[in-house]
């Protein structure tokens, strides 16, 4: 199994705070974002890794090979980071996924490491994670069937039928990755969408039939930084947590 980690963006609304750091490494306590997530890969034995910068991206590739060094990771560049969305992104990792597993995760969530470990022992193949509260419009919302089988996934879904928050997070066998990576393709090459988020892409393969579910893990924490104060909370509630 690989893991894609997005780090491209330029996170516009934590300014000043990004304005001359990536998002991924803004401190949470005495560790950074990027730094938080690359331990919850390796404490689940997984070590290949690929991540997609963009923004600043030198400090990215510096830190990580300073802090990472016995890693096997892969960096792509994603020169269009401020016209594109995260579906360019995955499609530049896409070159690095050949017959591999992938364990998809943006650079920007602070998390318990038995999210992933809840995802790789959910018995499910294709399955994403799954935040139970009270949704905002803004978020990745989801929609699910009784059995937890993903109808819906996107901004638009109604907040009073959704299941909860897709907190960014996805699990992806070998052979789904391959049709994801087809409608990708299509959607970059052919239709110049660049700037749809990657659930476009999911809800593609939904709707073709392909089934992928959601995984609640509302127990675990888990939080998505958006702004200051998502930061300022994510370092109290983590602090107390470790």
């Amino acid at each position: 199994m690989k893991a894609v980690i997005l780090a491209a963006g330029v996170a516009s609304r934590l300014r000043p705070l990004t304005n001359y750091t990536p998002k991924c490494l803004l401190k949470v306590g005495s560790e950074n974002i990027l730094e938080l997530a690359i331990k919850n890969l390796v404490a689940n034995k997984i070590l290949d890794i690929v991540i997609v910068t963009g923004y600043l991206e030198n400090q990215i590739r510096d830190f990580i090979n300073i802090r990472f060094p016995e890693l096997n990771i892969t960096f792509y560049y994603n020169e269009f980071y401020e016209s594109t969305n995260n579906i360019y992104s995955l499609w530049l990792a896409g070159k690095a996924l050949h017959s591999d597993d992938m364990l998809l995760m943006d650079s920007d969530i602070v998390f318990d490491k038995r999210v992933i470990a809840k995802l790789c022992s959910s018995g499910f193949k294709n399955c994403l994670a799954l935040k139970r509260h009270d949704v905002l419009y803004e978020e990745i919302k989801v929609r699910t069937d009784n059995n937890g089988r993903v109808l819906e996934i996107s901004k638009e879904v109604k907040p009073s039928e959704a299941a909860g928050e897709s907190v960014g997070i996805e699990l992806f066998n070998k052979e789904l990755l391959m049709e994801l990576f087809i409608v990708i393709d299509r959607k970059v090459n052919v239709e110049k969408n660049v700037n749809q988020f990657y659930e476009a892409a999911f809800q593609e393969l939904i709707n073709n039939n392909h089934d992928i579910y959601a995984v609640d893990i509302t127990e675990y924490f888990c939080t998505e930084i958006d702004t200051a104060e998502d930061l300022r909370i994510a370092g109290e509630l983590y602090n107390k947590k470790g």
